[in-house]
Order: C-alpha cells, then structure tokens, then sequence
C-alpha cells in the first residue's frame, strides 16, 4: 500500500509542476501585455484631452450656445456599451464588471453593445437586447473601430433611439488595483463652473460654433471609448498576472505540502520494512 500512496503523490507532484509551469508562463506574457496596454492608455491621452478641451471652449465661450448633445432627457431607454474581455482566468475581472452593469440596468429599457466574447455571452445568456455582435473581439477592436462606434452611437441618440449613451468598463488604477465603472457619454456632461484660467472668445469657428461642436462630439466620445478599451486591456492583464502570480503560488506551496507526505510516505515504507525484517529474523 505505501508503494502505491508513494506512486499517486509523486503523479500528483509531476501535474503540479507541469500546472506551474503554464501558470508561470501566463503570468509573464500578461506582464509584457501589460506593458503595451500601459504605453496604450498614456498614448491616447493628449488626443482626448484636446478634444475635451475645444468641447470646454466651445461651450464656456457661448453663454447661449445649444446642443441636441446636451440636452437632458427623461426617457429611460439606455445604451450601454459594455467592455469586457475575450478570456477567463483574470481573476475576477469580467464578473465584477459583467455584475455592475446588471444592476445597473434592472428597471430600465436597457440595450447593450458588447465588446468582448465575455460580454456578448453574459449579455446573451440572460435575454438582454443586444444591437450588434459586430465587436465580439475585443483584442481586435481598433481605434477606427471606436470612431465608427461613436458615429454610430451619436446618430442614433441624435434620431432619439436612445435617451442616454453609457460605456461601461474597468478603469486601471494600478497593477494591483483595477475597478468596473460606468461613465455617462450623452448627453454631454459637462463642468458646471469655469476653469480657474478662463477661455477667451478670441477663437473663429469656421463655419460657426454648432457646426464645428456637432463634428467634435463624436470624435470626442470615440476618443472616450478608446481610452475605456485601453483601460480595460490594461485592468485584464493585470488581473490576469495578479491571478496567474496567485495560481503559481498556490502551485508551489501544494508541491511542497505533497513532497512533505512523499517523505513522510516513503519513510513509513521503509520503516515498516525494517519491522518485518525484524520480525522475521
């Protein structure tokens, strides 16, 4: 019976390793992906602070200035571009996310555009209206995928087929530290008070302030679903490291709690065979 205990914990010992090895290696590819996502979301940046910034002017420069974009309504029907990832084992980056929005949407006449294979499934599993499947990969969204989102998306709010645009993703804090959130893409929100340098309204807008705000707008809010891309690639691999990290420990304390019983096995065997030796002398 020891030989065979001694054979089981020695398998065992060899698929525990073998599993380390994997989680080890995950963990160093969701580390140099970490890496790119990082350089991502300081990259785009500057764009969208600059279209922010024109958006701030604009309005800020032209008391009585009006936009459909701005325009508050009461209706309740929501869109909500959800993103999430195309993989499991992150820890709980997609459930976390996935579970927000849920109740975030009970009692309203929500839709969603999923982004991510995690998404669509969740979304679909539970008969929540889906608009398009069209960006099932999140990995494969682009920035021009993004832009035609938010053409899409400002096109369809402007033909009142929505009251409110939402995008909601997982904001990267740090490696240690991501968290969903949900963020209002129209209508506008806007600062109710100035900046402490204020604007000033020596700026043409050629042909005039509404043409130029309504061009801006939806590439401002393509720019915002960017950067929400950027930050949940980011907060997936980050929670894919933190997970495989926590996984590859796991791995070597159960070898060394295994190798300990093999020890312990194997001395009982050799015991007990120095007993019958014993004994039959």
């Amino acid at each position: 019976m020891a030989g065979v205990s001694t054979k089981e914990i020695k398998n065992r010992i060899r698929s525990m390793e073998s599993t380390k090895q994997i989680t080890k290696a995950m963990e160093m590819v969701a580390a140099s992906k970490l890496r790119r996502a990082q350089a991502q979301v300081s990259n785009s940046r500057p764009y969208f602070e600059i279209l922010s910034d024109t958006i701030n002017r604009i309005v800020h420069t032209n008391r009585d200035f009006t936009s459909p974009y701005l325009k508050q309504r009461s209706g309740s029907k929501v869109m909500y571009v959800v993103i999430a990832g195309d993989r499991g084992l992150a820890g709980g980056y997609n459930s976390n996310l996935l579970k927000m929005v849920e109740a975030e949407i009970q009692g309203k006449d929500a839709i969603v555009l999923p982004i991510g294979k995690k998404a669509l499934e969740f979304f679909r599993s539970r008969n929540i209206s889906v608009l398009s499947d069209a960006y099932v990969e999140a990995a494969e969204v682009s920035v021009g995928d993004c832009f035609s989102i938010s053409k899409m998306l400002s096109k369809a709010y402007l033909n009142n087929e929505f009251d409110e645009v939402r995008v909601a993703y997982t904001r990267f804090n740090s490696v240690i530290s991501q968290v969903p959130a949900s963020k209002q893409l129209l209508p506008l929100i806007l600062p109710e008070n100035e900046p402490k340098a204020p604007y000033t309204s020596d700026i043409i807008y050629d042909p005039n302030n509404e043409e130029v705000f309504a061009a801006v707008v939806p590439e401002y809010l393509g720019g915002i679903v960017y950067g929400a891309i950027c930050e949940s690639r980011a907060s997936e691999q980050a929670a894919r490291r933190t997970a495989m990290d926590s996984a590859t420990s796991n791995a070597e304390d159960m070898i060394a709690d295994l190798s300990l019983k093999f020890n312990r096995a194997r001395q009982a065997a050799i015991t007990n065979e120095i007993i019958d030796i014993v004994a039959g002398s």
